[in-house]
């Protein structure tokens, strides 16, 4: 993955490209992907991002990490290790250039109410809040010097839509950072 952040205007292929790597995904790991949804910006129609497609897939089981190595193309997906728990993130490359993170994890009763699901759809019904999202992550992209800091500058944004989000749907709130 790259530390150059380039946030660019909404684009309709995304969705094009979100469908593309999912029938890829589902034709390499089968039955077991018992979820696949397209989740960041991206996935917010009108929504300015970086152009890179993020793909959370549930599975059932989640195996080690050297299974999904073994199944991913080593020329377009490397693995990230992330530190986070229960989630594997492989990064993939078209043509060179980074374009998709798909998050591997387990697929049980919290995965439709992950934070970053309730974030996209929350937006998605509040388009109103898409430009204000805008104008915090190209502020944030000025701002940050890693794509760690990046993340960090747009938390508080975050964690507001998301308390609102749970908030609606009458779940308890939780931290969006996860460390």
């Amino acid at each position: 993955m790259e530390d150059t952040i380039n946030i660019v205007e909404y684009d309709q292929s995304w969705t094009e490209a979100f469908e593309s790597e999912k029938e890829a995904l589902l034709s390499g790991l089968g039955a077991e992907a018992v979820a696949i949804e397209h989740v960041g910006s991206t996935a917010i129609p009108g929504q300015a991002s970086k152009p890179v497609i993020d793909i959370f897939v549930g599975l059932t089981p989640l195996r080690p990490v050297a299974y999904y190595e073994s199944r991913f193309d080593p020329a377009s997906y490397t693995h990230i290790p992330t530190g986070m728990q229960g989630r594997y993130l492989f990064a993939k490359r078209t043509e060179g250039k980074w374009t998709h993170n798909v998050h591997l994890m387990m697929y049980d009763a919290s995965f439709p109410t992950r934070n970053e699901i309730l974030l996209r759809d929350y937006l998605r019904r509040h388009p109103e809040l898409v430009t204000q999202y805008g104008a915090v992550k190209r502020a944030a992209a000025l701002n940050a010097s890693s794509m760690e800091a990046y993340t960090k500058e747009k938390t508080a944004f975050i964690q507001m839509v998301v308390d609102a989000a749970r908030g609606e749907l009458g779940l308890p709130l939780q931290n969006v950072w996860e460390d």
